[in-house]
């Protein structure tokens, strides 16, 4: 699925569409089709819930980007502007560096 590194934005809701700029990395409790024009600028996605059939899984597939689903805590671990890597081969996401 790939590595990729990049800023996380944090978005769960329409509204926060602008927060995210390209390469930046997705970072949601869920995604919807609302949130596609978002992940489609975003080089990765992690999400707290979902598996293998969740919206951001199939359409990571569809733009062949990495994604990590189901992770539980993303949202209350990451901070926006965190600088992270997402190894999707693994299932990591590794803080490379901390925003204060």
């Amino acid at each position: 699925m790939g590595k990729v590194s990049g800023r996380v934005k944090i978005i769960n809701d329409i509204s926060e569409l602008g927060k995210i700029e390209i390469g930046d990395i997705l970072v949601s409790i869920q995604t919807t089709p609302e949130l596609l024009p978002a992940m489609k600028k975003a080089s990765a996605f992690v999400t707290e819930v979902g598996g293998i059939t969740s919206h951001a899984a199939i359409v990571a597939r569809e733009l062949r980007k990495p994604c990590i689903v189901g992770t539980k805590i993303a949202t209350h671990i990451l901070r926006d502007n965190d600088f992270v890597q997402v190894d999707a081969n693994h299932g990591l996401v590794r803080i490379l560096e901390r925003v204060a």
